[in-house]
């Protein structure tokens, strides 16, 4: 079964096989499509396995803690049997085993050679995809060769639904090492599927599921099948399982490659007793085609999505791998095509997190899909409208007016943070106090608008989310009398390790700039599209007189800032805590916590899990001068522990930005290689998909030095002198850009479909790009 693979530098290995290490691969080799996410399990399975398909917007609730992002009914399984015996690896020895990842066309290839117990040897090839070009398309396609043996072989296609999410883990007093063929059994399981339909034939079979809370119908069809040979497929049905099975004698060393196709639908896509139909007539339309053209209409579609969003470390080959990684699980994580769904912090690679939505898409993700796949970006904003319902009902439940979004989303847009960790030994107070959320959705939407300019959007969308929030803000924002001033207490910044702070000066800063920009764009829209103003004026009740207030807020919010120093202060007294210091780091040069202290223990004391200050200075670039943003990078710098993934990207930008190149050589390791190497030791549970986002705004944002500035892209770049150049694509308005770095030099080629010039600006000063030219600019001159 030959399939061409890309060149290396579009190829994650894995070499052998280590049980260990299974549930950490499983991650890594994660395909999915935006619609659908399926875990890199086994298509056998085996012991200790996490397998997983996910589908974008399917939650439930039912028996678990808090609403989980379904594990809904596996496609996965292809099962071989020798002679009566199972092909796993348990079961067999491993002679050889290898898959790879090619992130060029979302193919995951794989090879395994089993021994068994009777001295067959049999090599199974696979090769799997989620189709880009049919979202609710998934193909398998698997070659069996019969090594040294004319054994009867029993090839299985089936459809589990036999599934469930973790839910709580007990407390355990010294974190024992659970060995890992059992370490998922110690977790208690929620139930969120019914079975309500199975049927099994020769042809094909066909499973449906609800979800039992949410009430959502979950159909799949799937049928196996030969082109090179005719075999007779046996059908077995079970209650929550459905398969077909064929029987064959092989001729020693003759391959034998057989065909699956897998169609889902859901009541998300069409009427409830249309799922089904829907299903039989995605198979046999998958069938008529077979798996190559199948295949080719993915990879075509793969080829699209990579000519915007690839990114190139010219003269580093494995910095170009792990930038292409990361790309590659962004692309697979959204769905453009569903205003809906969004992306869980872990994406759907796993079940960190529950398959919530945080912060995370507007801060770290969008940035990506903004100026590579601008559809999507605006289907993740939609989700934000879609779910405004429940964000003025988080505001009302908690007293206060407008809308507030939650810390953790799922479908409705209300509250999902857990109130406990997964042992019931912590509490967790993001839900009820890191309310910096609704600020960073508003950034969401500005930053959309002013590098896509879809004003439609504003029109139709946008400007109700940005009401609703300013209207939170000032409801929540509390009047210090004896000072004349707005504060926020009572809240936990980016940070994190510091709970019920007053005065967190990312969360002030934002709320100040959320209110200034929601009042501008508004009368912007009262003069630019005066009828659709007039139209949400009347739905929401807004009144002129609220944008006034919401500047007259603004100009008394409180920061807290100590000017001899030229620092911001984290929030209200953090210059009095003990200034505790770093000391030890592990083998991936990640600080380890102090003796006597863990993620709970460090809120009386100055050091960070992740950037605050940093962050801020970051996202409110054009506030802040060279010295402050130098000053407050050292200072805060070496108090932070890196404990979220999301730190080290924004510490690698900034880094880069106040001049300490060292430090964001570094910073950008860790970010870029976070899940490759699992610095963070947790890989298993899911990709650190914002820090995926993350890694791509160090390549761009960081080294290619891009930022907007009133309204204009703008370029300050640096590359490491290990590196020749860098090489990436940026959408801007209705436009496209190529941009080639190198030491000397940025070359710049705006589309030729541009209708006019584009002016940026590079290192302070203003360059007119014409379409379809291209512009040399020569960095050193422009230094000089």
């Amino acid at each position: 079964m030959p399939h061409s693979l890309s060149d290396d530098g579009w190829l994650i290995h894995e070499q052998g096989f280590s049980l260990e290490k299974a549930n950490y691969y499983e991650t890594l080799f994660t395909v999915g499509n935006g619609y659908q996410g399926t875990r890199g399990s086994f298509s056998e399975g085996h012991k200790g396995e996490l397998s997983a398909t996910y589908l974008g917007g399917v939650y439930d609730h039912h028996d678990s803690t808090v609403i989980d992002q379904v594990n809904v009914t596996s496609w996965l399984p292809v099962t071989v049997w020798v002679a009566g015996q199972k092909l796993d690896v348990q079961n067999c020895t491993i002679l050889e085993h290898s898959r790879t990842l090619d992130m060029q066309t979302g193919v995951l290839h794989r090879r395994t050679l089993f021994e068994d117990r009777n001295g067959h040897i049999t090599e199974l090839v696979t090769a799997r995809f989620c189709s880009f070009a049919d979202q609710h398309l998934a193909c398998i396609k698997v070659g069996v060769t019969a090594i040294n043996h004319t054994a009867e072989l029993e090839l299985e296609s089936a459809l589990e639904g036999e599934r469930y999410n973790l839910d709580a883990l007990p407390a355990y007093k010294n974190k024992p090492q659970h060995h890992p063929e059992v370490k998922w059994q110690k977790w208690a399981k929620s139930r969120h599927l019914k079975i309500t339909r199975n049927e099994a034939t020769s042809e094909r079979v066909y499973l449906e599921s609800v979800t039992l809370d949410t009430g959502i119908v979950i159909g799949m069809a799937a049928a196996l099948g030969s082109k090179t040979r005719p075999v007779a497929a046996e059908p077995v049905a079970q209650f929550e399982r459905v398969g077909q099975r064929i029987k064959l004698t092989p001729q020693m060393g003759e391959t034998y490659n057989f065909e699956k196709f897998v169609s889902i639908f859901t009541s998300r896509d069409c009427a409830a007793d249309e799922v089904q139909p829907h299903c039989h007539a995605g198979l046999e339309t998958a069938q008529a085609l077979g798996f190559e053209a199948c295949l080719k209409n993915s990879a075509e579609v793969w080829q699209q999505k990579w000519q915007s969003s690839d990114c190139v470390v010219i003269g580093d080959e494995e910095a170009t791998k792990a930038a292409r990684f990361n790309i590659y699980h962004m692309l697979i994580a959204a769905n453009q095509n569903d205003p809906r769904a969004n992306i869980g912090a872990k994406s759907m690679s796993g079940e960190g997190y529950k398959g919530h939505v945080f912060w995370d898409t507007e801060i770290f993700l969008l940035p990506f899909f903004i100026f590579t796949q601008p559809e999507t970006a605006r289907a993740l904003l939609m989700y934000r409208y879609n779910t405004l319902k429940g964000a003025i009902e988080n505001a009302d439940s908690n007293g206060f007016k407008g809308a507030q979004y939650p810390w953790e989303s799922a479908d409705t847009g209300l509250e999902t943070t857990p109130k406990w960790t997964h042992d019931g030994v912590n509490r967790i107070w993001t839900g009820e106090e890191e309310i910096h959320i609704s600020a960073c959705v508003a950034f969401g939407v500005i930053s959309y608008l002013t590098a896509i300019g879809d004003w439609q959007f504003i029109t139709e969308s946008g400007a109700e989310i940005l009401a609703q929030t300013s209207r939170f803000w000032v409801s929540r924002l509390e009047h210090n009398q004896s000072e004349d001033r707005y504060e926020l207490t009572r809240v936990i910044g980016p940070d994190e390790f510091h709970e019920h702070i007053d005065n967190n000066a990312f969360t002030n800063r934002m709320a100040q700039w959320h209110l200034v920009q929601s009042a501008h764009l508004l009368e912007k829209m009262a003069q630019k599209s005066p009828e659709a103003y007039a139209q949400l004026k009347s739905k929401i009740s807004l009144s002129d007189a609220e944008l006034s207030e919401w500047i007259r807020v603004s100009e008394k919010i409180y920061i807290p800032y100590d000017s001899s120093q030229n620092l911001i202060e984290q929030f209200s007294g953090y210059f009095e805590l003990e200034d505790l210091p770093i000391t030890e780091w592990d083998e991936n040069g990640m600080p380890l916590y102090p003796a006597g202290h863990d993620h709970f223990t460090l809120n009386n004391t100055m050091i960070l899990k992740q950037p605050d200050v940093i962050m801020l200075l970051y996202l409110l670039t054009d506030e802040f001068s060279d010295v402050e943003k130098a000053t407050n990078f050292e200072f805060y710098e070496q108090r932070t522990m890196h404990k979220s993934s999301l730190s080290p990207a924004i510490h690698c930008i900034m880094g880069i930005e106040v001049g300490d190149f060292s430090s964001a050589e570094r910073y950008f390791q860790r970010s870029a290689h976070v899940d490759l190497i699992d610095n963070q030791g947790n890989t298993q549970d899911g990709m650190h998909i914002a820090s995926a986002g993350g890694t791509w705004q160090t390549l761009v944002c960081g080294f290619g030095g891009l930022r907007v500035k009133n309204g204009q892209m703008t370029f300050k770049p640096w590359l490491p002198t290990s590196w020749k150049g860098l090489r990436f694509t940026l959408s801007w308005q209705t436009d496209t850009l190529i941009i080639e770095l190198s030491h000397g030099s940025l070359k710049v080629e705006l589309s030729a479909h541009a209708s006019d010039p584009v002016t940026i600006e590079v290192q302070g000063q203003p360059v007119t790009l014409q379409p379809g030219k291209v512009s040399l600019i020569d960095l050193a001159a422009f230094s000089a």
